[in-house]
């Protein structure tokens, strides 16, 4: 015979009334019913019982309860100043209040406290029924949202933000100060340097923390749809606007919004921006309906704004509004030390994940990773971590298992095959070093115009037009390929018709 299925644990239940008959035929109820049930006389033997319970105690059940049923009218205390109490100690625990002389204000307050009911003596059994049923329900709803919480603050805390780097760890100092405070913080980096993850944390760490958290990269979306995306339009703004839509603002009101590659709106969208960040409002698509919000703005860029702002190309005033508190990101080829400790971290998650007993790195191949730049970030680390944990045979990750970029065993010739270069390795359009032929002087910038264009294509080509994947090939975000596309004047139809 098999091994037998544990029994499911009954809920206790703790009673709490001055007239030992009414607690006594309460807990003679519960008990019917299949509850684990103990009794309290007045507030002070009730929270004996509660710490006595949450300690394991075994004069009590070893566990929590899970419902608490107290009158209002205790000799010692009110209960009502039991509830206040217990539930901001015990949270885990529902409360329903018993009153012989109902009235409205009553249950208001006990409701204002925590408690799930509030029941008018005598009690009617099936009343009793439903209220426990639903005092359960809002227990099972609390534990489940501890377990999510202990999950974000395992994800977002900054314990998960690993690095010991000092640029890094003065970072984590900012974190805590600024978290608890509405101001808009403003985040740059290169690509995969964390500043999502640690847009996380300021909301995770805020009082905020249990409101929404919206994320958007504005460099993802079209010009001609981010308006829309951020505040909303109302049915018939424009064509395909079959009915309302509520923007990210909106979604966000209560918690914070984080706007990635804010670099890339337009003059146009900054300004209505810089509205929202010093009115809180804003007006949805097709419509002069003003909706006010309460949402902490978090921005980050991955081109310095300074820079932009200097050529134009970002308004100062926006500039100015958002740079209250500045986190700069370090990339990871200058903080190489974190790089064990990064891989380290991605080693054991991804182990995990696949369920292999993957232990660590070979000293060659970690020295690999360490010689590594990087260009994609941790973002690019992380995904060559994964990738070695898939290939490898063993317990240990090898310079077999890693990228042929990231060991330096690839191929000299495969970026010039990949231009159409010639033999020699130079990038189509440019001689090769030993032809002999005189130097004439070129601007580098312009040297470098007609290879750059030729990857670019090529990649393009090879990824059918996708310019997500061309932008993960090439290690650079989208925004970028955008730009270089238009830069060097790469059109895809005017391609198409070319190689027909």
């Amino acid at each position: 015979m098999g091994a037998a299925t544990p029994a499911k644990r009954s809920p206790a239940v703790l009673v709490v009334d001055d007239d030992p008959i009414v607690a006594d035929s309460l807990s003679e109820f519960l008990a019917a019913e299949g509850y684990q049930t103990s009794t309290a006389y007045n507030a002070d033997e009730a929270r004996r019982a509660l710490a006595d319970a949450a300690r394991g105690d075994t004069s009590h059940p070893p566990h929590p309860f899970a419902v608490v049923i107290s009158d209002v009218a205790l000799p010692d205390e009110s209960g009502m100043e039991l509830l206040r109490q217990a539930a901001a100690q015990h949270p885990e625990t529902a409360f329903i209040m018993l009153t012989g002389y109902g009235h409205v204000e009553g249950a208001v307050e006990s409701i204002r406290l925590g408690a799930v009911d509030y029941l008018t003596k005598p009690v009617v059994d099936e009343e009793l029924r439903l209220a426990l049923e639903r005092a359960l329900r809002q227990q099972a709803l609390k534990a489940e949202n501890c377990r999510l919480r202990h999950q974000l603050d395992e994800r977002y805390g900054l314990d998960n933000i690993i690095g010991g780097d000092a640029r890094m760890l003065r970072i984590y100092d900012l974190v805590e100060s600024v978290a608890p405070s509405r101001t808009t913080v403003l985040m740059s980096g290169e690509s995969g340097t964390g500043k999502s993850l640690i847009a996380h944390a300021i909301h995770h760490r805020s009082p905020r923390r249990d409101g929404p958290f919206v994320e958007l990269s504005c460099g993802s979306i079209p010009e001609t749809l981010l308006e829309s995306e951020l505040f909303g339009h109302v049915k018939g703004a424009f064509t395909g606007a079959h009915a309302d839509k509520p923007g990210r603002f909106l979604a966000a009101d209560g918690g914070t919004i984080f706007l990635d590659e804010i670099n890339s709106a337009s003059p146009a969208m900054q300004l209505k921006l810089l509205r929202v960040l010093q009115e809180r409002k804003f007006e949805p698509v097709g419509t002069s309906k003003t909706i006010e919000i309460d949402v902490r703005v978090i921005l980050a860029s991955n081109q310095p704004l300074e820079e932009l702002v200097a050529r134009g190309e970002f308004r100062q005033d926006l500039f100015y509004r958002i740079n209250v508190v500045m986190v700069e990101l370090p990339p990871l080829r200058e903080r190489v030390s974190d790089i064990p400790l990064l891989a380290e971290h991605f080693l054991g998650r991804y182990s995990q994940e696949m369920g292999k007993q993957v232990v660590g790195f070979s000293p060659v191949a970690m020295d690999a990773l360490r010689r590594y730049p990087f260009p994609g970030n941790i973002r690019e680390l992380e995904n060559v971590v994964q990738r070695a944990v898939v290939l490898t045979r063993g317990q240990t990750i090898t310079p077999e298992d890693l990228p042929p970029q990231v060991t330096g065993e690839a191929e000299a010739g495969v970026l010039a095959r990949r231009a159409g270069g010639a033999p020699g390795g130079a990038p189509a359009g440019l001689p090769a070093l030993d032809d002999g032929a005189p130097w004439e002087p070129i601007r580098l910038e312009e040297a470098l115009r007609e290879p750059e264009r030729v990857i670019i294509l090529r990649a393009l080509r090879g990824n059918d037009w996708n310019r997500q994947k061309t932008a993960d090939d090439l290690g650079i975000n989208r925004t970028t390929l955008y730009k270089k596309m238009r830069q060097l004047d790469i059109d895809p139809e005017l391609d198409a018709r070319r190689a027909g």
